[in-house]
């Protein structure tokens, strides 16, 4: 099966290694295998179109991941003034926010702490390949009726240290619905965060990480260690108005500047 659509001032390439998901391999230039929950799709970029390929696309569900309705040229204007955006921005255009599973990407961004991209996608990868079902070209995101029924011994095949303790809670709390990711849809950002806080070795960045990239709250400003350096760096004397005009896709530019040498 296969069906394209148009995105205007997208790079297909940069936003998929700007930090925000994890599960996705370049096949060849400006072409990527990209998994989502029990999904996955062969796209290739030419120019504004993005052509999908495979046999389960759901051209909706991609639609929804990419954040298709979504304007970002506008999005971009308003960073108009702040010399270190539109420096990163004339470098490296392009970057989107994709709306991505909550449940997948609250436990992606479990394995991110203390961790690296590499390191982090090894280990989702391993996840998925050991607790996942077959799908095409790969595996799923292992789902929760699964991962409910493993223990600490199970997963250290993972070889994710720690974390196993924090995936173990977030499983208990989820299937028990002390954290019930359907619902903070409907709460505030705090709301989210407090929420999102009762699972163990989850604080302020992962929780900030599920907010933007799972609830698509823009306003929303993920701090790691290659941002924090890069805020002190270039903005010492605080952020500009500009850049809180809608911070979360700031920070992304300013992460993807900075880690690739355009700032």
């Amino acid at each position: 099966m296969e069906f394209s659509f148009e995105i205007k001032d997208f790079s297909l390439k940069k936003s998929l290694e700007c930090g925000q998901c994890f599960r996705f391999k370049e096949i060849s230039r400006n072409e990527f295998l990209i998994f989502s929950c029990n999904k996955s799709t062969i796209v290739k970029q030419i120019g504004d179109l993005l052509i999908f390929s495979s046999s389960n696309s759901d051209e909706k569900f991609w639609k929804n991941y990419f954040n298709y309705d979504i304007d970002y040229f506008n999005l971009l204007q308003n960073f108009k003034g702040d010399l270190t955006l539109e420096k990163v921005i004339n470098s490296c255009a392009g970057l989107r926010i994709f709306k991505q599973n909550p449940y997948e990407t609250l436990i992606s961004f479990i394995f991110s702490i203390n961790n690296n991209i590499p390191r982090i996608k090894k280990i989702i990868e391993t996840l998925c390949e050991n607790f996942g079902e077959k799908i095409e070209n790969g595996y799923s995101f292992p789902s929760l009726e699964i991962l409910k029924n493993c223990s600490k011994e199970d997963f250290k095949i993972l070889k994710a240290g720690f974390r196993v303790n924090f995936l173990l809670d977030a499983i208990k709390k989820i299937e028990s619905e002390e954290v019930n990711l359907n619902e903070l849809y409907f709460l505030t950002d705090e709301e989210i965060k407090k929420i999102l806080k009762k699972i163990h070795g989850v604080g302020e960045k992962v929780s900030s990480c599920v907010l933007l990239f799972a609830y698509n709250r823009m306003n929303i400003f993920p701090k790691d260690v290659w941002i924090k350096r890069t805020i002190k760096q270039y903005y010492e004397n605080g952020l500009s108005e500009q850049f809180l005009t809608c911070p979360g896709l700031a920070q992304q530019y300013l992460f993807y500047g900075k880690r690739n040498g355009f700032i």
